[in-house]
């Protein structure tokens, strides 16, 4: 057998003979020697030939790569939730792959949405925009809008006959009248109530009342009329509005019967929570449902909970057994707060005003069972049923509305903390034994409480701040920072406070994106937009990608937007550390890596939600709603404006015009600030040009003012102190040191021919201690009043 390499034959002696050598020759003067070995190994085979040297090339023969090892990385964070289930942030994994299902429990709408509702719905907006923005879930957002329920029928049928007892245009004896019977029932409600703060309230409005009536009382007596006695009628109407409201509604409520008189009140208000939400930049739901929309799948829910051994008809109405639900295989009453089972209090809450009559209370089996379908009493609106005509109870809408859109199983269900007992207990307990499982929902998420400066929220004590008040002094965005800088589902104290430090982190911000800005706006050729990195500008990179992992962490970690902008504070801290440095040496900073930062902070912000409009860097300039972008439009104006006015003062300097610097200064601080533009000199630097709202700006002028003013006040108070205390001290000076002590006759009695005090004021010699004392004191004067000697001679005091 013969082998054969490039044209050489070899025997089989030849092929044993070159496998006996266990390697090619060490010589690197051989190295074509060794060239050839590697090669003919190659094509015959070597067991015992080592790999080859990594340093030496082959142009001929083949070569195989070095093995290849992974790194061995990180593990990866995992985002967790706080489950309210479970009192623990659970890793969240949902249960179809990326999409994700959630359901959210809206407002019931009888009144102004107010900052209590902003707290849960701008907290859910950031979970929402976070985990479909950030970590790219597809999110299915379900809310409802409760317009079917106790509150709302109460207050519909006050608002109807008020309305109606208006349009009579009651006389003023009439007026008078009926305030007195309205009286006696409130008086009476006024002893029964324990809670201070409410009986404060209600002391207010009966005070409020009786003082609007008592100039009416004598017209009336005496039968005048006219314009003057008019007004006091429309005054005491207004006063007795919610006392007058109540009565009627006590006395006539049962006759209303139109269902529509029902329909118009929550219409109203929940057009109104809309424009409040789209004024706070908070995004729609997917799906909107509304409870009088839902009515024949609540009725199906309630009739298989029936079927399926739960519930129980009583009177006409139908109520959920929780002892038999707490007792059956597989089921638990209560696995929100389990320690408020029992709670009479809130259970009775939960079924609303008009449902706890003794009556009602004794249809029930148990005091724990809940209505799941209520009767309707004369003026109540209803619907017809198997049960005879009722509507829906409470906590029955969510599940019925929940379940029908999104099944037998939810990824994630919200609404406020006060919510979790008994309405989302009882919405878990009714579901459940409607798809007899015991997972519902997989996730409950719960926001913190809202208070107003420390106190609970409430129009007893005067602090109720209804969404539009609060969007009066602070903007969205402002708002929208406040609530980030806190956990969801921690309490929030809405104050001053708040707002101030919302306030500077937004100028923060902002003062940093127009900082980067002004550096992108400097002409620079294409290539020099690439510049050497040296240690600063790799040290501030190290940093931007440290903080990248934080923030990631800090988002995985239950969504902790609070750290999350402590990192990006520290980094546009370090960012403007970076900056100050570079402007001292007299060195632009690096564009490309500023830029990089400022385009990553405002990608978080729109995640967020606190960049409404599109903008690739910071904040938009014009403020919501605008359809115009600002900034590239008026910038190159402006930046000639800035050009222009630096030659002035070039040449202005160079010439010593003051009258130009100064209208060039007025340029700067009267009339650019009312427009919304800041100019900012720097010495030797081009002027930096920000577009800035103007209100901002105005009250910066504003402040600058105080300052200035405080400055001045305090130089001229030292220099009158100053003045002052030279008076005082030349008045010293001239009083002759014989003369000192002599003054002071209710001290001592007796002196020595120097002035000298020798007896205290009772005649009793002054020991050795009080007589050195003194004498320190005159020799001090002494020396004072030669230097005032020598001064006058000198001509320096006239």
């Amino acid at each position: 057998m013969r082998s054969y390499v490039q044209g050489f034959s070899l025997s089989q002696e030849d092929v044993d003979a070159f496998r006996q050598h266990s390697g090619p020759p060490a010589d690197a003067q051989l190295f074509h020697v060794a060239r050839w070995f590697r090669h003919v190994a190659v094509i015959l085979g070597s067991p015992r030939a080592p790999a080859p040297p990594r340093g030496l090339q082959s142009s001929e023969g083949r070569r195989t790569q070095p093995p290849w090892s992974p790194p061995a990385g990180s593990e990866p964070c995992q985002l967790r939730l706080y489950n309210s289930l479970t009192r623990r942030k659970d890793v969240f994994v949902p249960q179809d792959g990326r999409r994700v299902t959630w359901y959210c429990c809206g407002p019931t709408v009888y009144d102004a949405s107010h900052m209590g509702h902003a707290r849960s719905y701008i907290s859910f907006d950031i979970l929402r925009r976070v985990l479909r923005d950030y970590f790219k879930f597809d999110v299915f957002y379900c809310m409802n809008i409760t317009d079917v329920d106790d509150k709302i029928i109460k207050r519909a049928r006050q608002n109807y006959l008020f309305e109606r007892y208006q349009e009579k245009q009651p006389q003023a004896v009439q007026l008078l009248e009926d305030v007195r019977a309205a009286l006696q029932p409130f008086s009476a409600k006024l002893r029964e109530t324990s809670d201070p703060d409410k009986r404060q309230m209600l002391e207010r409005l009966e005070r409020a009342v009786r003082l609007a009536a008592e100039p009416l009382e004598e017209p009336a007596r005496r039968g005048l009329a006219g314009e003057e006695l008019d007004s006091r009628v429309q005054v005491l109407l207004e006063e007795a509005k919610d006392l007058l409201s109540d009565w009627l509604d006590s006395t006539h409520g049962s006759e209303v019967s139109d269902n529509s008189i029902f329909s118009k009140l929550p219409k109203f208000w929940e057009a109104e929570f809309h424009k409040d939400m789209e004024a706070l930049n908070v995004r729609p739901p997917d799906v909107l449902t509304r409870v009088s929309e839902y009515v024949p799948e609540i009725v199906d829910f309630v009739q298989k909970i029936v079927d399926n051994g739960y519930g129980y008809v009583s009177n006409g109405s139908v109520y959920f057994d929780t002892v038999k639900f707490a007792n059956s295989e597989g089921h638990c009453y209560g696995k929100l707060v389990p320690e408020a089972v029992g709670d009479q209090k809130a259970l009775q809450e939960g079924e609303g005003d008009l449902s706890v009559s003794a009556e009602r209370l004794s249809e029930k089996r148990s005091p724990s069972d809940f209505a799941l379908w209520k009767a309707s009493k004369p003026g109540e609106p209803s619907w017809p049923c198997p049960w005879g005509k009722g509507r829906p109870g409470w906590h029955i809408e969510c599940s019925a509305m929940a379940g029908t859109l999104l099944g037998a199983s939810m990824d994630l269900h919200g609404g406020g903390f006060d919510l979790r007992f008994p309405h989302h207990d009882n919405e878990l307990a009714q579901s459940e034994a409607y798809f007899e499982n015991d997972c519902w929902v997989r996730y409950f998420l719960h926001t913190g409480h809202l208070t107003i400066a420390g106190c609970k929220m409430s129009k007893s004590l005067k602090n109720f701040i209804t969404i539009k008040d609060a969007l009066k002094k602070h903007s969205a965005r402002q708002l929208r920072l406040a609530f980030l800088m806190h956990s969801w589902k921690d309490a929030l104290d809405y104050s001053a406070n708040t707002m101030e430090s919302a306030l500077q982190y937004e100028k923060l911000l902002n003062e940093f994106f127009l900082n980067v800005k002004d550096l992108l706006r400097a002409p620079i050729e294409v290539a020099g937009q690439f510049e050497k990195w040296e240690d600063k500008e790799t040290e501030l990179n190290e940093s931007f990608y440290d903080k990248k992992a934080a923030v990631h962490e800090a988002l995985c970690d239950n969504v902790d937007t609070r750290t999350v902008l402590e990192e990006m504070r520290a980094l546009v801290g370090q960012c403007n550390l970076y900056m100050a440095a570079r402007k001292a040496a007299r060195k632009r900073p690096n564009r490309a890596l500023l830029e990089s930062i400022a385009r990553y902070l405002t990608h978080m912000l729109k995640i967020f939600g606190a960049i409404e409009e599109e903008s690739s860097l910071g904040f938009p300039v014009g403020g919501p709603g605008t359809s115009l972008n600002l900034e590239p439009t008026v910038m190159p104006y402006l930046q000639v404006l800035s050009e222009f006015r630096e030659g002035v003062r070039r040449v202005a300097r160079e010439h010593r015009v003051p009258e130009v610097l100064q209208l060039s200064d007025a340029l700067r601080d009267d009339v650019l600030p009312e427009l919304g533009v800041r100019f900012e000199d720097h010495e030797g630097l081009p002027t930096v040009v920000k577009l800035v709202d103007r209100d901002t700006l105005l009250r910066e002028r504003e402040e600058k003012k105080r300052a200035e003013e405080e400055k001045r006040r305090k130089k001229e108070e030292a220099a009158r102190k100053r003045q002052e205390q030279e008076a005082a001290r030349l008045a010293k000076m001239k009083v002759p040191p014989s003369e000192m002590f002599l003054s002071e006759r209710d001290k001592y009695s007796k002196f020595d021919e120097n002035g000298l005090p020798t007896h205290d004021a009772e005649g009793k010699e002054l020991s050795k201690g009080q007589a050195k004392k003194l004498k320190k004191l005159f020799e001090a004067q002494e020396k004072l009043h030669k230097e005032y000697l020598q001064l006058v001679q000198n001509g320096s005091i006239p």
